[in-house]
């Protein structure tokens, strides 16, 4: 079987055509046109704005003129993490594989967030059998790493009274909620120094760790390979003398890190206790880890001298404070049972040009005072390490409105259809719905979508019986407002 075979058709045969198309962030352009090529073949009015958003419009069913205008709204682009480092994202499609009730890529993202939103939208907006108001759909760019198409919407792109935002992750839930979130990063400048001559040197690597996405993961305790590499390094230093010649982990603000490496020296009469440190390192972390992370691995190999290496007092401020940096859950909320309030996450470092490195992090929380509270703590950490830190400009949480008339069309049209009434829920990740109120304040939203797992990472999955129902619950929520 297929992608092909499976159903409900229209929405998998466009998200089949949609992973043909390239679309990391900020690199949308090939989606773009993907998007105004769809709208000249099906006849639909479209629209774009400066940053690259596309928006399409529908005229409504005749004698459904009056009802509120709806909008449905996903996103272009994907996280792009792969187990091949050269796969080519910008490409190169993404090759889908069924796997009984699960559609995964071939060691890459699936691209299901939030490709399969794009789909059902586009599905909806062609679906002549469809009773519906005015209707309209709005793909945005650049959600994964910036917000930067909610944050820069154009003005007149929508003109709506409710929209359903279709980027969330669990069936049978609707999200009313989320929170807002600032990037944070830190700059270590540092002078090159020659690699000392009577050292031996090691890579340390860390790998295939199950990652997956910094709001919706975050409390499941995984492993962070940036952590777990200067827990390490940091344990050496105790002990032995080190020189740091090169160090690199993770990519994306908003992925929990899978991997890192780091080059690192000691005295060649140290070499022996450096892989007996090793070993039982490993084995603490098998212990610790053990029923979390079946699949990271862990490797300690020789490898030549380099020919220069980090100075010592920078490599030791960076391991201290990346070793002492905060990641993960830092509060729950207090009014939503189970839901995380605050969370930060040590997303990368990376050696950059004119001999800086560049630690990035993200924090989030649905308090915005909370938001800067983390930040800020980051901010101190880093700045007493040395380091030149600045924050984004962040974007605001959504602030749920448990009086929402699209929340209850949308939680009935599901009851109607399967039986179950959703669960009401607000979400960890960050959503562009509060960067929508900001400039329509008079939107009544919700979110809701399939389930996925494995979110921002190679293993990345979709429940395949999951998908009709989303499409079932945005085709009866739109014919419901219809009739309205």
């Amino acid at each position: 079987m297929t992608i092909k075979d499976l159903k409900p058709a229209a929405v998998f045969a466009i998200f089949d055509e949609i992973n043909q198309v390239p679309r990391p962030s900020k690199k949308e352009g090939k989606i773009r046109q993907y998007l105004l090529d769809f709208a000249a073949k099906h006849g639909i009015d479209v629209k774009t704005d400066a940053v690259g958003n596309v928006a399409m419009f529908k005229p409504a069913t005749p004698g459904h003129e009056k009802a509120p205008r709806v909008i449905m709204q996903a996103h272009m682009d994907m996280v792009c993490e792969s187990n091949d480092k050269n796969f080519d994202f910008e490409n190169s499609p993404i090759h889908t594989i069924v796997d009984g009730d699960w559609l995964r890529a071939d060691g890459t993202t699936l691209g299901a967030d939030n490709g399969i939103g794009m789909a059902a939208a586009l599905a909806a907006l062609t679906d002549d059998t469809l009773v519906h108001g005015p209707l309209q759909g709005l793909f945005t760019v650049d959600e994964e790493t910036g917000l930067t198409g909610a944050n820069n919407l154009g003005e007149g792109m929508i003109d709506g009274d409710m929209l359903l935002n279709l980027d969330s992750e669990d069936d049978a839930e609707i999200f009313v909620g989320c929170a807002g979130g600032v990037d944070t990063t830190c700059t270590f400048h540092y002078e090159r120094s020659l690699a000392p001559t009577d050292f031996h040197y090691f890579k340390v690597d860390i790998r295939d760790a199950l990652g997956g996405h910094s709001g919706g993961d975050i409390h499941l305790g995984r492993i962070n390979a940036n952590k777990l590499l200067t827990r390490f390094i940091f344990g050496l230093s105790t002990k032995f003398e080190i020189a740091l010649a090169e160090i690199d982990g993770g990519n994306l603000r908003n992925a929990i890190p899978r991997a890192a490496h780091a080059i690192i020296g000691v005295h060649t009469s140290n070499k022996e206790l450096v892989s007996a440190e090793f070993n039982q390192f490993v084995a603490d972390i098998e212990g610790e880890y053990a029923d979390i992370e079946p699949t990271v691995k862990l490797s300690l190999e020789s490898v030549e001298r380099p020919e220069f290496t980090i100075d010592a007092d920078t490599a030791r401020r960076l391991i201290q404070a990346l070793y002492s940096a905060p990641h993960g859950v830092v509060s729950m909320s207090r009014d939503i049972e189970g839901l995380v309030e605050t969370s930060t996450n040590l997303a990368a470092v990376k050696m950059i040009a004119d001999n800086n490195i560049l630690v990035t992090t993200s924090q989030r929380s649905s308090v915005e005072s909370r938001k800067w509270d983390i930040a800020h703590q980051v901010e101190a950490l880093f700045t007493l390490a040395g380091a030149t830190v600045t924050h984004g400009d962040g974007y605001p949480g959504w602030k749920p409105n448990l009086n929402s008339r699209i929340m209850k069309i949308a939680s009935d049209a599901y009851e109607e259809l399967y039986g179950i009434k959703p669960a009401i829920k607000a979400i960890h990740a960050g959503l562009e719905c509060g960067l929508f109120l900001t400039k329509y304040p008079h939107l009544d939203m919700v979110s809701f979508g399939p389930t996925l797992q494995g979110v921002h990472s190679p293993s990345e999955r979709m429940y395949i019986p999951a998908v009709e129902r989303f499409y079932g619950q945005i085709t009866r929520t739109i014919e419901k407002v219809a009739n309205l």
